[in-house]
């Protein structure tokens, strides 16, 4: 199946359903024009936009200044570090937008880490497996209540309209509020289906199904979520799916950054991807052996003769032995006696 692609270089024929993507990140516009993977990127995205249903195209009132927008490029890699994603992403330069004009309330709560990993414990403690979503532009889901205009995407200015701008219904990435109005719209349609927003964390919202219970954690557009139900979590899967446009569904196995493996015996969470990136970044790619800890427990450490000398009063001793003898009676101390 093919579709052409009108821009401002010309017509390109690209591909609707491609099996392959483009290694490189293009240095910019005019770059990633070049590239057919990339073109197709782009216009996924506008389409995502006129789907949406995010903005029309409009003269600009007098007095008025439009917001500059720009693409930005990123190849999303899998597990195994090889690229399975182009994403063309256009966001608008929110740092020209003036608190009271183009924005009001910005604060959205996000999900702490700590959270997760409470999470993936209580999970793995009750013996259900978690899964993971992606909305895909999920701000674009986000109504704004502003009025606000921003520039056509660069290289692909209408022909017959060039100096029309767009007139927003709903956020942009790069807007200050683009998080507030995403986060708004996720918890009214939660909420909406009987869920139950968490009074501590509001990033956590609980459906209970008689003895049965669905959990969801938000994490801006990533959600994990889980249950002891499989009907109640396919179920939750349909309505979001039939909700929002999602990219991303499966086991959570790669989620802000580590990597989560759940099997019966529990859930494993590691970082051998960042781990094995940043060995590439620094050139140690196969020159070193694995090691169970960064230095070894044996190794002495050499007297500082150059150092300032530190005075350590009586008491402070005493007090140090005690809270080492504490820890050692609640096995927790495991130092050297001296």
């Amino acid at each position: 199946m093919r579709r052409s692609l009108r821009s401002n270089t010309g017509s390109i024929t690209i591909f609707a359903h491609s099996a392959f993507v483009a290694s490189f990140e293009p240095r910019d516009v005019g770059h990633a024009l070049s590239d057919d993977h990339w073109v197709n990127a782009m216009h996924e995205e506008l389409e995502n936009f006129e789907r949406n249903k995010v903005w029309t195209l409009v003269e600009l009132p007098p007095g008025c200044n439009p917001i500059a927008t720009k693409w930005v490029f990123k190849n999303k890699q899998g597990e195994d570090g090889v690229v399975v994603r182009n994403k063309a992403r256009l966001v608008a330069q929110g740092f020209c937008q003036k608190e009271g004009i183009d924005f009001e309330e910005t604060f959205t709560p996000v999900a702490r880490l700590e959270s997760i990993r409470i999470l993936l414990a209580f999970a793995a403690s009750k013996g259900f497996k978690l899964f993971q979503m992606d909305v895909k532009s999920a701000f674009l889901n986000g109504f704004i209540e502003e009025e606000v205009y921003v520039k056509q995407p660069p290289g692909f200015e209408n022909p017959k309209f060039p100096k029309h701008v767009f007139k927003l219904q709903k956020a942009l990435y790069g807007f200050k509020q683009a998080p507030r109005a995403w986060y708004d719209r996720l918890k009214q349609f939660l909420l909406g289906k009987g869920f139950v927003m968490g009074s501590v964390d509001e990033t956590l919202f609980l459906l209970r199904h008689g003895t049965d219970f669905l959990i969801a954690q938000i994490y801006v557009d990533d959600i994990i979520f889980g249950g002891s139900s499989n009907a109640h979590v396919s179920s939750f899967s349909e309505q979001m799916s039939g909700e929002f446009e999602m990219s991303l569904m499966g086991e959570l196995k790669f989620f802000i950054g580590p990597q989560i493996k759940q099997t019966t015996e529990g859930t494993f969470v590691h970082q051998s991807k960042y781990t094995k990136d940043m060995l590439k970044k620094f050139d140690f790619g196969g020159e070193l052996k694995p090691q169970k800890t960064p230095m070894g427990t044996s190794e002495g450490l050499d007297r500082d003769e150059n150092g300032e000398k530190v005075t350590i009063a009586e008491e402070d001793v005493l007090t140090m032995h005690s809270s080492r003898g504490r820890l050692r009676n609640h096995g927790v101390y495991h130092g050297d006696d001296e």
